[in-house]
């Protein structure tokens, strides 16, 4: 099964500030990856890149990149940062929403995310937290479960 990579938080991040300064070929790899396309088309550009062949694998390692769902089914678009600002009834719901989602899905298995949610002090940080959480609900029930907890969180955000 072919997987599609989204960028992560840090991916985008890097994306901004070239904290890591990567090679030219990983950064433009890491520009391609859109939480669209899988790893095999991403692989055929990134041959024309001459990027190594374990691209994909270095900028998972570097928690750049990460899987969000099989290419059966194509990945959410994930969230851009929203017009959420500093609302605190819209942060707690969110935040609400968010545990209760890994409390009643995940279990032990989200004991880390939820760790990352409890230490959100925006609802923009917990934005940031979506394509985690989509992943984990990806892997622990279905792509299709994941893509539709996406949807439920941002109707929940714009109310």
């Amino acid at each position: 099964m072919a997987f599609i990579y989204a960028k992560t938080a840090a991916g985008r991040l890097e994306i901004e500030n070239r904290g890591l300064k990567l090679a030219p070929a990983l950064r433009s790899v890491l520009l391609l990856v859109d939480g669209q396309r899988d790893e095999r088309e991403l692989q055929q550009m990134a041959q024309g890149l001459r990027a190594p062949e374990d691209v994909l694998q270095q900028l998972a390692a570097l928690q750049l990149i990460d899987a969000v769902a099989g290419s059966a089914e194509k990945a959410p678009v994930l969230p851009v940062t929203t017009q959420l600002g500093d609302d605190p009834l819209r942060y707690q719901q969110l935040r609400d929403w968010m545990a209760e989602s890994v409390r009643k899905h995940l279990g032990l298995k989200g004991y880390l995310i939820q760790l990352k949610i409890d230490r959100s002090k925006t609802a923009v940080s917990l934005e940031q937290l979506w394509p985690e959480l989509s992943t984990a609900l990806g892997k622990a029930k279905s792509p299709a479960f994941a893509s539709r907890w996406l949807e439920e969180t941002r109707a929940l955000v714009v109310g």
